[in-house]
């Protein structure tokens, strides 16, 4: 089920380390700012909520402090917030206004482009996921109870569907129940993966658990998440990019990672051949984007909560210390994101003329 109006990206890898969060941050925020009229939403369904940190003016300028004072409002603005009241009524959709849990970070730090707002991340999710699996695996005579939770998000997005162009949901590097709950949202999968044979077992785990694929047993095929999912007629969102990030600087995909970036290409060639319907490309250089490491660049862009774009060069304090972003590594950094932004997929709806 599609939305009519916006396309809902999910960044997710269930491994660890691999630049989820600094990645949606950079990707998002340059995507708004070349794309001026398209309004975006940015969801943090990550408990740790750094990326709702930087948006609001990472360390250097108290985007913790920030964060907290959104947490601490009546009703909490985060989405924390919003799933208490779910999990209050947790098999019908109750009457809400999205608005009580969107935060516009441009208020809080003017880095950020006017067009993004921002669902704030929130540590509750956690104690929120063990409420939502007890709810969820309810042995109902009418309803749903599963599909009924899996929805919660999705019902978030579809009362604002028509205020929105692009949603951009950073999430939790595990397979928890809010991380379903936004996958399940999601029309299209951003998975960024490390020069590593840990990331390229996480490129068939990822398919294993969001698809139902390789499978150690067919035993657990029916309680896969595809297959309850596919059960409930919903479509099955489509990997539409792999961003191998943090290539060495200096020697990039010609070092010695060549062999693991060259096995996770076939990898995912192999995939691409067996299951064309779970991709939004048709061959792995449609779908792959090298990212390089940004060393200090990358360092004082997520210490300040700022975009690549509009970052300050030169001598520059972080946290009490003097350090030096040079400007060409600054522009490299900008021409790395753009290359992303290039090939995420865009809305095919008219677009509106953001407020």
């Amino acid at each position: 089920m599609p939305y009519i109006n916006t396309l809902v990206h999910a960044i997710w890898n269930n491994k660890g380390g691999t630049g989820k969060t600094s990645l949606t941050f950079q990707a998002a925020c340059r995507y708004a700012q070349l794309n001026a009229t398209q309004r975006i939403l940015m969801m943090d369904l990550c408990p740790q909520a750094n990326l709702s940190e930087l948006l609001l003016g990472g360390q250097a300028n108290g985007g913790a402090k920030k964060l907290l004072e959104r947490q601490g409002m009546t009703p909490r603005c985060s989405i924390g917030g919003y799933f208490d009241l779910r999990i209050a009524t947790p098999f019908s959709k109750p009457k809400f206004s999205a608005n009580d849990y969107i935060t516009k970070p441009s208020l809080y730090n003017p880095a950020i482009p006017k067009t993004i707002d921002l669902v704030c991340g929130d540590p509750l999710l956690e104690l929120q996921a063990i409420a939502m699996n007890t709810l969820a695996n309810s042995q109902l005579a009418v309803v749903d109870s599963w599909i009924s939770v899996i929805d919660w998000v999705r019902d978030f997005i579809e009362q604002v569907d028509m205020d929105y162009d692009m949603v951009f949901i950073d999430t939790n590097p595990s397979f928890s129940m809010y991380t379903q709950l936004a996958l399940a949202a999601s029309e299209r999968i951003i998975l960024p993966v490390m020069a590593d044979d840990s990331s390229r077992r996480a490129i068939q785990n990822a398919f294993s658990l969001i698809y139902g694929v390789k499978l150690p047993s067919e035993v657990y095929s029916k309680f896969t998440f595809a297959t309850k999912l596919k059960s409930a007629g919903r479509d099955l969102p489509k990997m539409s990019l792999v961003l191998k990030n943090r290539l060495t600087q200096y020697m990039g995909s010609a070092s010695a990672y060549a062999a693991v970036l060259s096995g996770i290409d076939r990898d995912l060639a192999a995939l691409i051949k067996d299951y064309p319907d779970f991709f939004s490309f048709s061959k792995p250089a449609d779908g792959i984007v090298d990212v390089r490491d940004f060393g200090t660049t990358g360092i004082v862009a997520f210490a300040r909560g700022c975009p690549f774009s509009v970052m300050q060069t030169g001598k520059l304090t972080i946290s009490g210390h003097r350090v030096q972003v040079k400007p060409e590594y600054q522009e490299d950094a900008v021409r790395t994101i753009d290359k992303i932004v290039k090939k995420i997929d865009t809305p095919s709806a008219p677009l509106k003329t953001a407020a």
